[in-house]
């Protein structure tokens, strides 16, 4: 305790006040004055959570030492406890309580002091430095009380836990290591441990002690494992490290510190602290059991197809170190056989098993044997009784093995072999066990991956020749299922590792050579593998083995074991002559070019060297040399694999090659590469071309393309490269350019049967496309210079293409391989659009040759006018189009078309007509369906455009207003909405009655489609809006129908009020009423209708008083624009009926919504004998806002007395349904229910 002298002395303790007297000469007398002045001193100054901090303050560095020392009577520790128990007990007996109650409450003062600060910083789960210097002060103190039988440890807890809902876990940890209350204790007496002590562990656990706190850290490290230890020897209570190993699981896959931190904690040295050897066994046993069947979710055939993914290099950190600590005291045996246990009596999770059986045997090398016995004894069990579960068992754990690699257990082939290969395998016991095996593999077919099923159909079970049926029935199923996913048998390695099951075909067959020259090399001898191969498995052996083994490669001077090992396969007469000649001049070849190679200069830059192997490659063209341009081009390969390092054996076309439009431009390096291998190339074209045409020349340019081919990562830099080309500065390129270009796009298409695939991103398109398709997107034909351009390049290419096709054989079947389909049918829209002159039919005089016309554009690019018109009038150019994927069919073209940008064509508007009208009267309305035209049907045609109009994209059309100009759109939609109103029109003239019927089918089509997704629903939306646009731009009489019945015309209404029904109410504003242009529009429609009848105003009547019951949304929408609508259609009736006055049905509209107006103060209109829902409607639309219609309201309502008239609860009960509508649309739509009002 501090003390103040009354002299205004400095403050010193207690301890330093005994010290400064030890110097004298210690006497009884001495002692006895001491007590009866401190005793004095107390009695002035009792203050007893200050007189527990008179404790001489301990050393942290011998925190954690022995805490059971004997305080001998000298030590001032001794002294202060002994009058800190003096005072409680005075205190106590003038309080009338016990002196325990007194030294609980006192302790919790203090320790309330101590925490206060902690609880201040929410973030903070341990005590700091000084409070943890204070807290140890403290407890000494009241480990002085405890052994003079003032402090009550019981009585501590029990008022602890009463103030403290969750106990501080660290003072706990302290409590127990001062012996003032124990672990032990707390965790056996206190019930509601479960609800705390998880929760504080968790929260320990992933607390991280700031960096510079190093104690702090040792400190957490000892809390959670003592509690641990403690919690493992009472048994009882094992229930709450449960819940911290299922939260481990839970966010294993976190890797965060605190689960590191809880698996640090499992460790084996806890045995033989507080807890037994055999209680950790069993811990540790439980905690095994409880991972195994965790969440078990996953179903064996699950397991199965999954079972790559679990391998221990992709699991989870986490598991697999938890696997470690726990199965560090345990050998291997005991852990299989406490897993077979658990996999006989329980539910397990497939992953946490597999993954097990994985990190046992890449830590243990004694696993494998281990558990090449447990298969053993599974299989053996499985086949006595016919056990399935042991079965699948037995093969789960075997490929798991195999997945790990041949260094940690066999190959699966390898074990299916040894299992199921000859006569003693475990099923060739009887027919019923035969039965049994491939009942089991035909049962896993659906679910197995492909390595396994080519393990078996190479390497099938033992079958007697009598049941070979059984097997076949088995091996044609696998095969099945190997044909569905695109798998070959013949693709399989000789030496097959099911563990690389992701491996590619090249690298099975390069690992094929590597352990076919090892075992030569070993034996001498040629393996039987490899000659059965030669015999049973020929393709493999002829398309794979054979050309991974004879790689070019610069040959040693002293034969090598693989030279050896080809000398052998020579003289076995397994390597054809052909192929084993080619060997050989490649090899020189290679020798030459390394010989090259070495004289250049090292320190070289490699685009230089670039440089001058590309010069000297344009310079070997133009003198002819055409075996030296190959070996020139095998430098320039070399010289490009440098820049662009790649695998050469890398599986081009395994996976497509991603063509990001929007990406940013190329690493200057690349780019420069890439420019210079296309100017290049462009050069190139332009220096043989002046010699002899392309028919003439030699196969340098497919020579050429191929070699860039060969490179993946140069590929996709020249596809991008090309595709911001052609995109972007089409109109920067010269004519040089764009020939050599169009001659590269020929040989890219020649060479597709090589090329990969193109994903273009953000995908245009859902699949990936030919390489010559995706850069034709990039042509585009929106403007009169993209024309121009389009025209240009695709005129250069397909003559070019003509003249290749022209070299290899005069058969038009193989003139399609180097003509691009995609640049032939931007000429077949094009050049009619352009040149007038191409729309007449060609009067029979066709050219033959291309040659001439190639080079006028080779020699003359400012002439390609000319060219253009020979072209399209050449025989093979129009021969082209009688095969289907030469033909540009009508979609095609409407696609074409609605991407112009009106200002900016080539075509002003009214040659844009004229073009347009030629098209689809012309052109595609007569063409056969076939060949991508109408067959003369104009429905179709009207068809074709209506589709094409409703796919155009959604900011092309103006849906928010419906009753717009169409003439402010930026493409050629108001054109062609024009040509559908032409052919709408030519349908009325022909007397063509069912169009109208026929347009609402197809939209009806189109909507029904949807789904009930969101985006779906988006779509019906836009769909609609889109529709009720080309609907305002039809007359509105065709959807009305005249039948003729009995010599008398009625009006047909169905299909317009079905239409109106499934599809426009779906897509209602908020207000749920038709927008006032297409109210307007249809009700134009039914006078127009009612006028072609005999009794017009009558079938008017008659029609509306139907749609009155079958049409409410039309009915009411007609009640809420009324206002506007009237003047128009009282105009339009008299011009159609003389003057004569309007029909009855619509009278009442007026009539209703002067009587609903009336109402409100004033005189009051009799009620119109109309249809309940349009006076119920007139009511709802009259008092639906406003302060002084609602002031009203309430009188109206009295008005129409339900009980004295029937026809009054008919319109109360509508009403009531509109305003519930409205109602409900409030609720959904807050903001705009009513905006449509």
């Amino acid at each position: 305790m501090s003390l103040k002298a009354s002299c205004g002395s400095q403050r010193r303790s207690l301890c330093s006040l005994l010290a400064g007297r030890e110097i004298k000469k210690p006497k009884l007398e001495d002692g006895q004055r001491l007590q009866e002045a401190a005793v004095q001193l107390l009695d002035q100054h009792q203050n007893l959570c200050s007189l527990f901090q008179e404790q001489e303050n301990p050393d942290p560095c011998h925190m954690f030492g022995s805490q059971n020392q004997a305080a001998s009577e000298s030590n001032p520790r001794h002294v202060s406890g002994q009058l800190l128990g003096r005072e409680l007990r005075r205190q106590a007996d003038r309080q009338g309580i016990s002196v325990g109650a007194v030294s609980v409450k006192t302790m919790l003062d203090r320790l309330k002091e101590i925490t206060g600060r902690q609880e201040e910083d929410r973030q903070r789960e341990m005590f700091t430095s000084s409070q943890r210097v204070q807290l140890q002060v403290l407890l000494e103190s009241s480990k002085q009380l405890l052994s003079q039988g003032v402090l009550c440890p019981k009585l501590l807890w029990v008022e602890y836990r009463r103030d403290q809902k969750l106990p501080n876990l660290e003072l706990v940890y302290f409590l127990h290591l001062y012996n003032i209350l124990t672990l032990d204790y707390i965790v056996e007496s206190d019930e509601g441990i479960g609800s705390w002590l998880p929760g504080q562990l968790k929260a320990l656990c992933c607390w991280t002690p700031p960096q510079e706190e190093e104690e702090t850290k040792q400190v957490q490290q000892k809390v959670l494992s003592t509690t641990v230890g403690v919690l493992v020897a009472a048994e009882r209570k094992i229930s709450v490290l449960d819940e911290l190993l299922l939260w481990l699981l839970d966010i294993e896959e976190e890797r965060g510190e605190g689960a590191e931190r809880w698996i640090q904690t499992l460790d084996a040295s806890l045995c033989g602290a507080s807890v037994s050897p055999e209680a950790l066994q069993r811990f540790f046993t439980h905690c095994l059991t409880q991972i195994f069947t965790c969440n078990p979710r996953l179903t064996v055939s699950d397991a199965v197809t999954l079972q790559n993914e679990w391998t221990i290099a992709k699991a989870s950190r986490c598991l697999t170190s938890l696997y470690c600590k726990l199965t560090v005291i345990f050998s291997v045996e005991q852990l299989l056989h406490h897993l077979q246990q658990v996999l006989e009596t329980h539910e397990v999770n497939w992953k946490h098993v597999l993954v097990f059986v994985s990190t046992l045997l890449v830590y243990d090398q004694l696993a494998q044997s281990s558990l090449r016995e447990l298969l053993s004894r599974l299989l053996s069990s499985a086949f006595e009784g016919y056990d399935l579960e042991k079965l699948i068992t037995a093969f789960l754990l075997a490929r798991q093995g195999a997945l790990e690699g041949a260094g940690v257990f066999p190959s699966y082939s390898h074990w299916f072999k040894m299992s199921f290969g000859g006569r003693s395998g475990f099923h060739a016991g009887s027919k019923k066990s035969l039965v049994f095996l491939l009942k089991f593999l035909s049962d896993l077919v659906p679910f197995e991956p492909p390595q396994y099923l080519k393990v078996h159909i190479l390497h099938p079970p033992y079958v007697p020749p009598k049941h070979r049926s059984l097997l076949m029935e088995y091996v044609t199923l696998a095969k099945t299922r190997l044909a569905d996913l695109k798998e070959s048998v013949e693709d399989m390695g000789l030496y097959e590792e099911v563990s690389a099951a992701g491996a590619s075909v090249q690298s099975q067959a390069a690992h094929d050579v590597e352990k076919a020259v090892c075992l030569f090399e070993s034996t001498g001898k040629i393996s039987a593998t490899v000659m059965e191969a030669s015999i049973f498995r020929r393709p493999y052996f002829l398309t794979r083995f054979l050309p991974a083994l004879l790689k070019p490669r610069a040959l040693p001077l002293k034969p090598d074991a693989q030279m050896n090992f080809i000398e052998a396969l020579k003289k076995a007469e397994k390597i054809p002559v052909a192929q084993f000649s080619q060997y050989v001049e490649s090899c020189q070849k290679r020798r030459q070019q390394n010989e090259s190679a070495e004289r250049l200069d090292p320190r070289e830059d490699p685009l230089d060297v670039l440089k001058v192997q590309l010069q000297e490659f344009t310079e070997l063209l133009s003198g002819g040399h055409d075996g030296e341009t190959s070996a020139q081009l095998s430098r320039i390969s070399h010289s490009l694999s440098v820049i662009f390092p790649g695998s050469p054996d890398e599986p081009i076309r395994a996976v497509a090659v991603t063509l990001n439009t929007d990406t940013p431009p190329l690493p200057d390096l690349h780019l420069k590469v890439v420019n210079l291998i296309l100017q290049n190339f462009c050069q190139s074209l332009l220096i043989t071309s002046r010699g002899s045409p392309p028919n003439k020349q030699s196969l340098w340019g497919s020579r050429f393309v191929c070699l860039l081919l060969d490179n993946r990562q140069l590929l996709s830099s020249l596809i991008h490269r090309l595709w911001n080309l052609f995109h972007h500065q089409a109109a920067s390129l010269s004519s040089a350019h764009i020939l050599g270009l169009a001659a590269f796009m020929v040989h890219l298409q020649a060479s597709s049967a090589v090329s990969p695939l193109v994903q273009l991103a953000p995908p245009g398109r859902p699949q990936p496309v030919p390489l010559v398709e995706a850069l034709s997107s990039a042509v585009l034909s929106s403007t009169r210079t993209n024309m121009l351009f389009s025209v240009r390049l695709a005129v250069a290419a397909v003559c070019y293409g003509l003249c290749r096709g022209d070299s290899v054989s005069p058969l038009q079947q193989l003139q399609q391989d180097f003509i691009p389909c995609s640049l032939y049918k931007k000429l077949l829209y094009l050049i009619p659009r352009l040149f007038p002159a191409a729309r007449r039919r060609p009067d029979g005089q066709q050219e033959d040759s291309p040659t001439l016309r190639w080079s006028c554009i080779a020699h003359d690019g400012t002439n390609w006018t000319k060219t253009v018109m020979h072209l399209w009038r050449h025989a093979a150019f129009q021969q082209l189009q009688q095969l289907h994927q030469y033909q540009l069919c009508l979609s095609e073209w409407l696609h074409d078309e609605l991407r112009v940008q009106r200002n900016e064509d080539v075509l002003s508007d009214t040659q844009r007509q004229e073009y347009q009208q030629w098209a689809c009267w012309e052109l595609y309305l007569p063409r056969p369906e076939e060949q991508g035209g109408c067959g003369g049907d104009s429905r179709k045609l009207c068809a074709h455009l209506l589709t094409a109009i409703l796919e155009q994209s959604p900011r092309d059309l103006n849906l928010e207003n419906l009753d717009c100009s169409p003439g402010s759109s930026g493409t050629c939609l108001p054109d062609l909405l024009s040509r559908l109103q032409e052919v709408v029109y030519e349908a009325e003239r022909s007397d063509r009655a069912d169009l109208g019927n026929f347009l609402l089918q197809l939209v009806s089509q189109r909507c029904s489609s949807s789904s009930g997704s969101f985006s779906s629903k988006l779509g019906l939306q836009r769909t609609v809006l889109a529709w009720n646009r080309v609907l305002l731009a039809l007359p509105a009489g065709i959807f009305f129908n005249i039948k003729t019945e009995g010599g008398r015309r009625s009006l047909d209404c169905s299909q317009l009020v079905e239409h109106i029904n499934q599809h426009q109410r779906k897509v209602c504003p908020a207000a749920t009423v038709l927008p006032c242009a297409l109210t307007a529009h249809l009700l134009k429609g039914l006078l127009y209708a009612a006028g072609r009848c005999g009794h017009p105003a009558g079938e008017l009547n008659q029609a509306w008083s139907q749609m009155s019951t079958t049409c409410p949304l039309l009915v009411v929408s007609a009640v809420r624009w009324w206002q506007q609508l009237s003047p128009v259609l009282v105009s339009l009736w008299t011009r159609l009926r003389d003057a004569e006055p309007l029909p009855e049905q619509l009278q009442l509209l007026s009539a209703c919504r002067r009587w609903a107006h009336s109402l409100s103060p004033g005189p009051v209109v009799q009620m119109p004998p109309a249809a309940v829902l349009v006076r119920a409607a007139s009511l709802h639309e009259a008092f639906r806002g406003g302060e002084e219609h609602q002031q009203n309201f309430r009188a109206v309502l009295d008005s129409l007395d339900p009980e004295r008239e029937a026809e009054h609860q008919q319109v109360l009960v509508s009403l009531l349904f509109l305003y519930m509508k409205d109602f409900l649309s409030e609720l959904l739509d807050p903001q705009n229910c009513w905006r449509c009002w």
